[in-house]
This record gives C-alpha cells, sequence and structure tokens, in this order.
C-alpha cells in the first residue's frame, strides 16, 4: 500500500463508518443493548482509523484542490465546508456521548447522541462523497 491508496481507504472507512452508526442505531431502537454498544465501538474504532490514515496521506501529499470542472466547484466548496465543519464539531460530541455511555449515564448519553449520531453520520457519507468527487468522478489529477 502507498500514499496514494489511503484516499480509497478514507473512503472504505468512511462507509464502513456509516454502516456501524445505520446498525448501532438500528439495534438500540431494537432494545439490543449490546449490538448497539458493539457496532458503536467499532464505529468510533473505524473513525479514529479514518483520522488517523486521513492525517498521515494529508501530511506527505499536502492539500487536496478541486479545480475543474469550474462550475462544481462551488457546490464541492459548500459540501467541503460543511463536512469539515461538522467533522470538527463531532470529535468532542462523540467523546462526550461514549463517555456518558461508558459511566452508564444514559439518560445523558441519549440526550448527547439525539445530536452526535446525524452530525458523524452526516460526516461519515459526506466524507464519502468527496472521495468520490475528487478522485473517480471529476478526478483532479
Amino acid at each position: 500500500m502507498t500514499y496514494n491508496d489511503l484516499p480509497a481507504l478514507n473512503a472504505v472507512l468512511n462507509g464502513t463508518s456509516a454502516v456501524l452508526l445505520s446498525f448501532g442505531l438500528y439495534h438500540i431502537k431494537a432494545g439490543r443493548q449490546n449490538s448497539h454498544r458493539n457496532c458503536m465501538l467499532a464505529a468510533c474504532v473505524t473513525s479514529l482509523l479514518f483520522l488517523t490514515s486521513y492525517v498521515t496521506y494529508h501530511l506527505h501529499a499536502g492539500r487536496t484542490v478541486f479545480k475543474n470542472p469550474e462550475w462544481f466547484r462551488p457546490i464541492y466548496l459548500v459540501l467541503l465546508l460543511t463536512h469539515t465543519v461538522l467533522a470538527v464539531v463531532i470529535l468532542p460530541m462523540v467523546i462526550m456521548t461514549l463517555i456518558a455511555a461508558l459511566r452508564g449515564r444514559f439518560e445523558k448519553h441519549k440526550k448527547i447522541a439525539r445530536w452526535t449520531w446525524p452530525f458523524w453520520m452526516y460526516v461519515s457519507v459526506t466524507g464519502v462523497v468527496i472521495y468520490l468527487l475528487l478522485y473517480q468522478i471529476f478526478p483532479q489529477h
């Protein structure tokens, strides 16, 4: 594996996080707390692996710039901005949600998770979309 393979790996990790988040929500709504916990912990690990891979890639590859097509650039930049802002916002939210659950403070956990889950899902899904736009649909190289 080379540094050039990391964007695809990042998309897979983001997609996996989205799937795990979906299953986690499904399991908690079905009353399966253990399955919910396992899915959410796996989503945390997957997201941590993503973050590590993302930072590694950008330390070596530098900045990625969307140039073409020009008409789509404003749309891409709005998507990237919302993705990036929420990615920064969800990190402490995920930590707080996880800590509340691990301490058995489930009412607090549920209150925070109602906000954390949709933001985390948005970041995971838009991460895949951004990869597809940059490397598959409109390759910038």
